[in-house]
């Protein structure tokens, strides 16, 4: 290995540890809010490099097709729910979203899917297709059982995860897809020259990360996510929704997971359930970052990636097992460091 080869190394590490950041920042972002380890945050993953893959090959993903069905189950819950506490309130703007805005996407496809259209709207196309499924699965899954522990909601995470896969497998198929980039060309620094969708990933991703910060601690919403992270029963007392907060961050999440997959998607050929070990590794990042810090998430993501780039270079056949296998003294450290606190 000569300094040609580190630096390659680490352009891979820093271009995946980089998406790993959007995901390990997600993660942490619905536990504090939620406290549901998002194991799912991995299948958003793939359903937006896929619904983009569908797009620009001039094929009608199967996102519009499973948003359309999805939004009819919601919007039939929600109506369940009206007819029980015979309260309509908010009822027209729940049948909006669940039920409006799907069919038009539905019906807007023939329209918008060909091999001609430009790549920034089938990007926009995408997301909005993908972004709504997450609120969507916390209304059906996570909303009725908010209160429950965190085990439990774990539980039901993994259930969601192997839900979502084999939803993966019936509307896309097992067949692998890649994008084209959205820059071509290279930039020569030095001994090695790099891509050009190597900066537009990383300018993205820091734009996408002060944005977040910015709604964070700029934004009504976002205080109030905020807040509902700090303590759910003094939101709910000062009168902040923890549905609604659970809604907004389960859309944060859809949003980051598809716009992560589409960023990745030009440089690894993406399948139904690739998105799991990609979101695996945003997790350890998230176990890094104690499930509670950003920063510490962030700059964990960085290191997986980097981990990551040089196992592939010595032992490729284990470079999963070296980066999963990095949660051991992780664990132990903290568990030495922590302490125990009882869940109220």
């Amino acid at each position: 290995m000569d300094s040609t080869i580190i630096l390659i190394l680490l352009q891979d590490g820093i271009l995946n540890g980089a998406v790993y950041a959007l995901l390990g920042l997600a993660l942490v972002m619905v536990f504090l809010v939620t406290r549901v380890i998002f194991i799912p945050q991995g299948e958003y993953v793939a359903y937006g490099a896929l619904t983009l893959a569908f797009l620009v090959n001039g094929k009608i993903p199967g996102t519009v097709n499973l948003l359309l069905i999805v939004g009819i189950v919601v919007f039939i819950a929600d109506l369940i729910s009206a007819l029980r506490s015979r309260d309509w309130t908010g009822m027209p703007r729940k049948t909006f979203w669940s039920l409006v805005v799907p069919l038009v996407l539905f019906f807007a496809a023939p329209y918008i899917v060909s091999t001609t259209t430009p790549l920034w709207v089938n990007v926009l196309y995408a997301l909005a297709l993908v972004i709504p499924l997450g609120p969507m699965v916390y209304r059906l899954v996570y909303q009725p059982i908010a209160e429950a522990s965190v085990l439990v909601l774990l539980i039901i995470s993994v259930a969601v995860h192997f839900a979502m896969t084999g939803l993966g497998l019936v509307f896309f198929g097992a067949e692998g897809w890649r994008t084209p980039p959205f820059m071509e060309g290279e930039i020569q620094m030095g001994a090695i020259s790099w891509s050009a969708q190597t900066f537009f990933v990383l300018a993205t991703c820091a734009l996408l990360i002060v944005a977040l910060w910015l709604f964070f601690g700029k934004t009504l919403y976002g205080r109030a996510l905020r807040a509902t992270a700090v303590n759910r029963r003094g939101a709910r007392l000062v009168g902040i929704s923890t549905n609604m907060s659970g809604s907004l961050t389960f859309t944060l999440a859809a949003a980051v997971g598809a716009l992560s997959g589409m960023l990745i998607a030009p440089v690894t050929t993406i399948y139904y359930d690739t998105g799991f070990l990609i979101g695996l590794k945003g997790f350890v990042a998230a176990i890094i970052g104690g499930l509670g810090s950003y920063p510490l998430a962030a700059i964990g993501a960085l290191f997986v990636g980097i981990l990551e780039a040089f196992s592939s270079f010595w032992a490729s056949a284990y470079k999963e097992v070296i980066v999963f296998t990095l949660i051991i003294p992780v664990l132990l450290w903290r568990s030495f460091g922590t302490t125990h606190v009882d869940e109220e």
